[in-house]
């Protein structure tokens, strides 16, 4: 599922929700100093708004054409998983990660962290989870129980995120415990919300971890399908989107 993101590096890049202010400017104000390492980069989106603070930033990606749209925005991106990455003795002030390290093994992931991290650096990984109203959500669980998707979850129902990337930051925790040279996690959370327009949500729906494995007559029900609930309720949505992180110092040797 990781690697079908680059299918349309392009699509996934214009139509991705960013992140809030507020989450950039925590994690900056944490940070010693101004070099970052961005763990699974892909099109650039989580390195951009540190960039516009004056921070350099290093890339590290596995898929090629994600890579390489991160690239043509003027990103240095390395290619490889982050835990079988060589750093090359580099290190650096902040590692962090947006919407991927899910994909990383937590202790194999930590234990890579701390060899980058200089000490008193800050390991700050996020997420974005995304709730339409109640009312739309159960229209498009309806969708979903219409289809055999073969998918284990519908990614944008209330119960899904009662608890946004709670257990995955739970096992991050365990991971970071086990290397033995983190502090506490830091756990925070910033609510907001978005208009978005039904074309525009179809388009960012396609680009959803599993769904955008989909075969294409399936595919195209649950587009269809979530389409009419959304033209049904008016034609756009209003999104309630819950940002959290997880952020942790590298204590000293």
């Amino acid at each position: 599922m990781a690697q079908a993101f680059g299918s349309d590096a392009e699509k996934y890049d214009r139509v991705r929700p960013r992140y809030p202010a507020e989450l950039i400017d925590a994690i900056v104000e944490r940070l010693p100093a101004r070099s970052i390492l961005d763990v699974g980069i892909g099109t650039g989106i989580s390195a951009e708004p540190f960039r516009d603070r004056g921070f350099t930033v290093l890339g590290v990606e596995p898929d090629p054409k994600m890579a390489a749209v991160a690239r043509a925005k003027g990103f240095a991106v390395e290619a490889g998983r982050f835990e079988e990455w060589d750093p090359e003795g580099r290190t650096f002030d902040g590692v962090v990660a947006g919407q991927t390290w899910h994909w990383i093994d937590p202790v194999a992931g930590a234990a890579k962290a701390v060899s980058v991290l200089h000490p008193g650096g800050r390991l700050a990984l996020f997420w974005n989870a995304v709730v339409p109203s109640p009312e739309v959500a159960a229209e498009f669980a309806k969708v979903f129980a219409s289809l055999d998707t073969g998918l284990p979850f519908n990614p944008w129902s209330a119960a899904a995120h009662a608890d946004p990337y709670g257990p995955v930051i739970d096992q991050t925790a365990d991971g970071l415990r086990a290397a033995g040279a983190f502090g506490p996690v830091e756990r925070l959370a910033f609510e907001w919300q978005s208009t978005i327009a039904r074309d525009d949500w179809l388009e960012q729906a396609s680009t959803a971890g599993g769904i955008n494995r989909l075969p294409k007559d399936k595919l195209d029900a649950l587009l269809g399908g979530m389409g009419a609930a959304i033209d049904a309720a008016g034609g756009t949505l209003v999104i309630d989107y819950t940002t959290v992180a997880a952020i942790a110092v590298r204590l000293s040797d």
